[in-house]
């Protein structure tokens, strides 16, 4: 059993152990706050246990999330049980440790990073400083409802000096604020509010001790009073795509790429997989019996980097292509081939088929076999002017695209989503046929020329084109469209 601290919500700020451990999760038992991406970390097959707290819905009672943790642990599963924030600050971690020691369960604490240091951090407030903020005091305000108004001692808080953060304390914050006045700090201290701290929709208020409760707050928000709430050392909200909600349509294997970029320069990303790679038709046979006698060609070409993935599965060893030259169809496609320790002799410079056309050669006076591995459907520009320059060709499926399950709640996020991402056509067909061109959101931006003529094809009013037919290239060129 391992209490994991999933951290305050941006998912590149969970710890390395944490992400080892759902990586090989069998159980994965969450909090609702937890990032929804983090779940992704876990095995397809791994069972995910929601015990959060979410509208409309209550929360597993606490007793009943500790029975849950003690009976999988019993049965000698692997479990996460994956918190937000740190699991002993605020989050009742103490209490399901406590319960797995009594019944004699063995468990492992991987702490979090807490919200009452990353929120202020992402929102530009150092919650000490040197020479005026020394000390930092955490506390909650969300008490035992037992404890009618409360065990804290505000008034002794505020004579504490530092910097005072307070967790779950929107709901009685103008009560705590009055009891602070009244312990002796001025109305004028600087206060600040910080909402969904370290996520792309995170929003900071900043106000004094006597102003904030005027502002509109909501949950979750992280508050901080002291001198160091005064300071704007803000960078997280000033990135170039913050808070823009841009959708992901790659394959879910292949989304991360792309998410990591966009969510490095504050974008939220939607991963919403219109496709799924799946074998072709045939079962893979024609692929097979291809790479049994690579010895007959001397080029093999390659477009994608799945067909790269399909055609090496079936390869024992990579010296199996020495006989042969081999070209890719972008960086990517190379990337994938270098996987394997093959260098592409021929990578052209504008990564589309009629690119790769101009740089190839001619065959020799005897003529020349070349294998082309690539999905099962795909335009017939490549093939057909390989056939027009002499060569004798075989076009082998590697792989076919077929259409993944697409639910209300995407189509939803998708409608008000600021744009829309496409890297392929198959992902453009695909995804105009699951949510109909009229549902796509302002901005639609393409990875390359092929992909735009698809989407205009379809009804699409393509806005951004990237200039480098890369993902890389796509991320620059929507951050240039946002920044201008």
């Amino acid at each position: 059993m391992y209490l994991v601290g999933a951290g305050p919500g941006d998912p590149g700020l969970l710890t390395i152990r944490g992400a080892e451990l759902l990586r090989r999760a069998e159980v994965v038992v969450h909090d609702r706050l937890s990032a929804a991406s983090l779940l992704d970390l876990a095995p397809a097959g791994a069972e995910r246990v929601d015990v959060g707290k979410s509208p409309g819905q209550a929360r597993l009672p606490q007793e009943e999330i500790n029975a849950l943790l003690v009976e999988r642990g019993r049965l000698g599963q692997q479990v996460v049980r994956l918190k937000g924030g740190d699991p002993y600050v605020f989050a009742r971690g103490g209490e399901e440790a406590a319960a797995l020691a009594d019944a004699g369960v063995g468990f492992e604490v991987v702490p979090g990073i807490t919200s009452a240091i990353a929120a202020p951090a992402y929102a530009g407030i150092p919650v000490t400083q040197r020479f005026s903020s020394t000390a930092v005091t955490i506390i909650t305000g969300h008490e035992d409802p037992s404890s009618g108004e409360g065990s804290i001692d505000w008034e002794a808080a505020a004579r504490l000096g530092g910097t005072l953060v307070v967790l779950m304390g929107v709901a009685r914050w103008p009560h705590i604020a009055e009891r602070l006045l009244a312990g002796g700090l001025p109305p004028d201290t600087p206060a600040a509010a910080v909402r969904w701290g370290t996520r792309p929709d995170q929003h900071t208020t900043r106000a004094t001790l006597a102003t904030l409760a005027q502002h509109d707050l909501s949950a979750p928000s992280v508050i901080v009073v002291g001198r160091v709430a005064g300071a704007d050392l803000a960078w997280f909200e000033r990135l170039p795509l913050f808070g823009r909600r841009v959708v992901v349509t790659r394959t879910r294997a292949q989304a991360s790429q792309l998410s990591r970029a966009l969510r490095a320069l504050g974008a939220d990303p939607i991963e919403v997989p219109v496709i799924e790679i799946g074998a072709p038709s045939d079962g893979g046979r024609a692929l097979a019996d291809a790479t049994g006698r690579l010895d007959g060609y001397d080029w093999v070409v390659f477009t994608s980097p799945n067909g790269v993935e399909r055609t090496f599965a079936h390869l024992p060893d990579s010296r199996a292509l020495q006989g042969a030259r081999v070209a890719a169809i972008g960086p990517g496609t190379a990337a994938a081939l270098e996987r394997y320790r093959i260098v592409a002799d021929l990578v052209p410079d504008d990564y589309v088929a009629e690119s790769l056309l101009s740089a190839f050669p001619a065959p020799s006076s005897e003529g020349g076999r070349v294998l082309l591995a690539r999905a099962e459907e795909a335009r017939a520009v490549l093939p057909d002017g390989l056939r027009a320059m002499g060569w004798d060709l075989d076009i082998v499926a590697a792989y076919r695209t077929v259409a993944a399950e697409f639910d209300d709640s995407l189509r939803e996020q998708v409608r008000t989503a600021d744009a829309v991402t496409f890297t392929s056509s198959s992902t453009v067909s695909h995804f105009v046929d699951a949510v109909g061109a009229d549902a796509v959101g302002p901005v639609v931006a393409c990875i390359g020329p092929v992909t735009a003529a698809t989407a205009r094809e379809l009804g699409l009013d393509v806005t951004v084109e990237a200039a480098e037919h890369t993902i890389e290239g796509l991320v620059v060129a929507l951050t240039t469209h946002f920044t201008e």
